[in-house]
């Protein structure tokens, strides 16, 4: 069990877990510290900051951003209570992703799945919606076995129900999160796609965009994967971090804390952020 889960997600975005049982789960397996990372939202950090009694909360949030090679995450912890820029952001993303999903379910229904807006939202209940809400559904009517299975067949790229997301650049990302004063991490470095030279030299110009660090410690990531993560933050002085990426039922596979095989997420590396925002003059409390 690590000490640490710097990824994890609540109902608030797509996972299945309110914000305060999240915070609760994490003191219940015994976590040090936890950060809430909904997608494109911080719309539960104030709930599960004011559940938070023997867990040191982190406030966050993780950012999709256009990448052609993969899939880039962006995650910003330590926001603070009151944002500056970030909520606009959020807000018009927001927008846009209300637009993909209009353009989901017509797809899904072109093809003989009928789901209406009213009753995703009503599945969603007052999350921000997304593809899992959907997936949930399809088995929920037969369309597939599983959340895994709805996706393969109807959600992922290239399949009847897909339509693309709008995302950010990674410099954009990584902006608006360092003007809120967050620490920002590349999250789940494996979904990049990239050989080691060419993941070096995007992880050299994503630090001189701001980037703080990589989440070497993944639910997702081979121990060869691991151990390279770690050898190029060492290499390019970047912070090292550690989340499961826990989304409740809409991941079954990965436990908070653990992941799939044992997540290895010691204090430490909370300890080592803490340190360096404490001499950029940043705050550390949630």
């Amino acid at each position: 069990m690590a000490d640490i889960d710097l990824h994890s997600h609540s109902t608030a975005s797509d996972g299945t877990l309110s914000p305060s049982a999240l915070v609760h789960h994490a003191e219940a397996v015994g976590l040090r510290a936890l950060a809430l990372t909904d997608h494109d939202t911080v719309a539960g950090l104030d709930e599960a900051a004011q559940a938070a009694k023997r867990v040191e909360f982190i406030r966050g949030c993780e950012l999709s951003v256009h990448f052609p090679h993969g899939s880039m995450h962006i995650l910003g912890l330590w926001l603070p209570r009151r944002m500056q820029a970030l909520p606009a952001l959020l807000h018009d993303l927001a927008q846009k992703r209300a637009q993909r999903n209009a353009l989901i379910l017509e797809n899904l229904r072109r093809h003989g799945v009928d789901i209406d807006d009213a009753e995703l939202q009503a599945f969603a209940a007052g999350g921000v919606v997304g593809r899992p809400h959907v997936a949930r559904l399809l088995v929920e009517k037969g369309h597939a076995a599983s959340i895994h299975e709805a996706f393969h067949l109807w959600l992922r790229p290239g399949t009847p129900g897909y339509a693309p997301k709008a995302k950010l650049l990674p410099h954009q990302a990584i902006s608006a999160l360092k003007a809120e004063g967050a620490t920002v991490i590349l999250a789940h470095p494996s979904t990049l796609n990239l050989d080691p030279e060419p993941l070096e030299a995007l992880l050299g110009e994503l630090k001189a965009a701001g980037l703080d660090g990589v989440e070497v410690y993944y639910s997702l990531h081979t121990p060869a994967q691991t151990r390279l993560f770690a050898e190029l933050c060492r290499r390019l002085d970047l912070l090292e971090s550690a989340g499961s990426d826990f989304h409740g039922d809409n991941k079954p596979s990965i436990a908070l804390g653990r992941g799939k095989n044992g997540l290895h997420g010691p204090y430490a590396l909370v300890e080592r952020m803490k340190a360096v925002r404490a001499r950029m003059g940043l705050p550390v409390e949630a």
